[in-house]
């Protein structure tokens, strides 16, 4: 793949937002990115910086789960994380973190794997509030490329936002004088 001439760091021209459609969770994005619909069976959206191979992109959706979850489940829950980054070519799993809130439950991955001949790298958040798993993330299309615009990758974690009310959807103390 023909890489394209840059100089210097990539540079925030503007910034915007993306709300979920239903107000589950929003982030803040470079306004100068490209939004792309996902498949029908998810619903959120993938942004990837003009002129850059599609593989390089933040993307975030939204699954309603049949059940409401609780932090009793992590375990379970960290089993179907792992069991589904292992069908992962060549996975290298460089951090793994899991974080328990109250009954909100997240787990944090940054990986390589290999996918089309190019490694790639990815940071990706599971979070698991209440009845919905909400999935964010942001990969390069190769490790350079994710070095590149890490910048914009982390700005949109730093400014990810679950709104107060699935805050309170979570909150243990809450749950049990239901």
């Amino acid at each position: 793949m023909a890489q394209y001439v840059r100089e210097g760091r990539p540079r925030f021209t503007g910034v915007t937002s993306y709300q979920d459609p239903l107000g589950r969770f929003s982030f803040r994005y470079p306004s100068d990115w490209r939004q792309y619909e996902l498949d029908d069976e998810l619903e959120g959206s993938m942004l990837s910086p003009v002129n850059a191979d599609i593989t390089t992109y933040i993307g975030a959706w939204v699954a309603q789960l049949d059940t409401n979850v609780v932090a009793e489940d992590l375990d379970i829950l960290r089993e179907g994380i792992e069991d589904g980054l292992a069908s992962l070519p060549d996975l290298v799993v460089e951090k793994s973190d899991d974080t328990v809130l109250s009954n909100l439950v997240k787990f944090e991955r940054i990986y390589t794997f290999t996918e089309d001949g190019e490694t790639r790298r990815r940071r990706a958040w599971m979070l698991y509030v209440d009845k919905w798993r909400i999935v964010l993330i942001f990969q390069g299309s190769s490790i350079d490329e994710y070095e590149y615009w890490l910048p914009m990758g982390n700005y949109a974690f730093a400014t990810f936002d679950l709104p107060q009310a699935l805050w309170f959807a979570t909150d243990r103390d809450l749950k049990a004088n239901d």
